[in-house]
């Protein structure tokens, strides 16, 4: 099993190809949906999402989060708290081509909100179905652990 910096890194991995994640409110009261996560190298335990002000998740609160990675090996599932956090410092490092195109009046639109969402727990999964697993897929049979994913488990709170 992998250590933790090892499986943070190569989360971090995976959401740099395709950082998509569907994000809702922990407690159900409404449906999750797509954002674009933006990544800072120095914060791994964190992300940032830029939303409008008047966004279901714009007050804060727990929440999780699901992503696939591109190649639809790698899943996780993170828990943590989600909070409005309009530092301009941030604002500058994290704003992009992408971000702008979703805010016309640029970093100063009065409905701007970075959303920071600290991860307190994760549950990972990796997939790498062996070549025997490929084959049992393709004409039918059993696959068994050894032939297809890992799971880890982590927390940022625990020592």
């Amino acid at each position: 099993m992998a250590d933790t910096q090892e499986i943070k890194e190569t989360l971090w991995k995976k959401m740099a190809d395709s950082p998509y994640l569907m994000v809702g409110k922990a407690d159900g009261s409404s449906h999750s949906e797509p954002l674009m996560a933006q990544l800072d190298k120095d914060l791994v335990d964190t992300l940032f999402f830029f939303t409008g002000k008047d966004n279901r998740l714009a007050d804060g609160g727990a929440v999780m989060a699901q992503f696939v990675s591109k190649g639809h090996d790698y899943f996780a599932c993170l828990a943590g708290t989600i909070r409005q956090d309009n530092d301009k410092a941030m604002i500058d490092k994290l704003w992009s081509k992408q971000v702008e195109a979703w805010f016309p009046q640029g970093k100063e639109d009065p409905n701007l909100a970075l959303l920071r969402m600290d991860i307190d727990s994760a549950e990972l999964w990796e997939t790498d179905i062996s070549l025997t697993g490929r084959v049992k897929m393709l004409f039918g049979g059993t696959i068994t652990a050894d032939e297809s994913s890992s799971h880890a488990k982590v927390s940022t709170t625990a020592a």
